[in-house]
């Protein structure tokens, strides 16, 4: 590819990035107005590989002029005793307010400043930049440095010799007639049983109970013991007595535990059974493992379940759109196809990527993977909190240990965002605006927001952009895998 339509190509990617970081309107550091202080040693962890730097000046007559405009427009608003508003002799607010006026002139330039010095160059930066070394004298040059970090810079090897295998999708007649077996099963009815008989085998009672741990303090209090010797993150909290109503349990059912089958034989509705159920170390639920629990378990009721037939009525039942049963059977087996050609093409996707990664050895800004680090403990969080747990306990957790452990993931997913970014550059992948509002109206729907907020709210969020580099690097990938297989 000619190396000036290259060039052409990447300043067209990159420019989101570089807008985001130079449009910003407060710089880290830019207030360090002391004289002739180097702070560089403040600067905050970059990648060796990816760190620049620069030393900008800005003219003295420039920096005289911003004072200027500042004295008079302090000049107009200054209350100053003895002075009417408006009428304060421009001498007096420069000694009054000139370290108020020192700051704005550094507000105003260093940003403007830092723009043009890293676009002149060369350099497009993708963190925020940390300015520091201010230094000022009245009547001459403001000078500054600034550091920051920049994607890094690598010849790609030959990734279009990356092969991997292409999955084989392979859906069995069992495999179908076990998912439709699922389908019955959740079809099914429990109608009650009006005989004044005990409960039998295959059938199920209705109860309620309490299950208390036994010798209730004692084994809190050895549960506390227990859980304080694996440490705070490890600690159990004290086994709780459990209480739930309307439970169905089948009796010599294969996933009934054997003390309820032996105890809840030839139950009778209204009647209430006691026993104690002892689990096992391992246990699939690890809050009941290894202990006891006394129950006292009410019957309600007595039911007999039944199976609906697998016939085209049952087929015609599950949806309007199915007419036989040999349909419901086809899509079945289309989307246990459908989920099972995505779960391995995501696989065969994911091999691809490490693969390349290890012909490709760079460098990462530090910045992108504080920034991923935070996505994966965003994500990480919202899940628990999907899942019940509360803010209150979610501030105790010990964050730094977390962000260590989603550092080396954390690189690889930036690493794989840099890689695939190069490759479509270098085949010309791109995002037209018609794929982004396709991608955001499907978005919306998804949300079951309108597509004007949806594309408000990223638009706001600056993530417009952000969105385009994901998708062209999905297309990447995907431009990839058709080639690999």
């Amino acid at each position: 590819m000619d190396n000036a339509e290259s060039k052409s190509i990447e300043n067209q990617e990159t420019q989101s990035l570089e807008d985001q970081t130079l449009e910003q309107e407060g710089l880290e550091g830019h207030a360090e107005s002391d004289h002739n202080h180097d702070h560089g040693a403040d600067v905050p962890p970059m990648d060796p590989a990816c760190r620049r730097e620069i030393s900008v000046e800005i003219p003295a007559d420039v920096v005289t002029k911003q004072q200027e405009t500042l004295v008079q427009q302090y000049s107009k608003q200054a209350r100053i005793p003895g002075f009417r508003k408006g009428k304060v002799p421009a001498s007096m607010v420069r000694n009054k307010f000139s370290g108020e006026i020192t700051s704005e002139v550094v507000e105003k330039l260093v940003p403007q400043y830092f723009k043009e010095g890293v676009l002149k160059a060369g350099f497009r930066p993708v963190s925020q930049p940390h300015i520091y070394g201010l230094e000022y004298t009245p009547g001459e040059p403001m000078k500054f440095k600034a550091a920051f970090e920049v994607l890094p810079e690598f010849e790609l090897s030959d990734y279009k010799e990356t092969k991997v295998a292409k999955p084989q999708i392979n859906v069995t007649d069992e495999e179908v007639d076990a998912e439709v077996k699922q389908l019955q099963e959740r079809q099914a009815s429990y109608d009650p049983i009006d005989d004044e008989r005990g409960a039998k085998k295959g059938e199920f009672v209705q109860v309620s109970f309490e299950a208390t741990p036994k010798s209730g303090a004692d084994a809190e209090t050895e549960s506390k013991q227990e859980g304080s010797a694996e440490g705070a993150e490890g600690a159990q909290k004290p086994v709780q007595p459990v209480q739930m109503d309307e439970v169905l349990v089948e009796i010599g059912g294969e996933n009934t535990i054997p003390e309820f089958t032996k105890h809840l034989s030839g139950a009778k509705a209204g009647e209430e059974r006691n026993f104690d159920v002892s689990y096992a170390d391992d246990f699939y639920d690890k809050r009941l493992a290894g202990q006891v629990f006394s129950y006292k378990v009410k019957v309600n009721a007595l039911k007999k379940k039944t199976v609906p037939e697998l016939n085209d009525e049952f087929a015609q039942e599950l949806s309007p759109e199915l007419k036989t049963f040999d349909d419901l059977k086809k899509l079945i087996r289309d989307n246990m196809e459908a989920e099972r050609r995505h779960k391995l093409e995501h696989e065969a996707k994911d091999q691809l990527v490490e693969e390349l990664l290890a012909k490709n050895d760079f460098s990462v800004p530090r910045s992108m993977v504080e920034h991923q680090i935070e996505l994966r403990l965003e994500r990480g969080l919202r899940a628990l909190a999907a899942q019940g747990m509360k803010t209150e306990d979610m501030r105790h957790m010990d964050f730094a240990r977390l962000r260590a452990g989603q550092l080396d993931a954390a690189i690889k997913e930036v690493k794989a965002s840099v890689l695939l970014a190069k490759i479509a550059i270098a085949e010309k992948i791109q995002v037209t605006d018609e794929d982004l509002d396709q991608e955001i109206a499907a978005m919306a729907q998804q949300m079951k927001q309108p597509v004007e907020e949806v594309r408000g709210r990223l638009i706001k969020d600056n993530a417009v952009e952000r969105l385009r580099d994901r998708m062209r690097s999905e297309k990447a990938l995907n431009w990839l895998y058709s080639n690999a297989v």
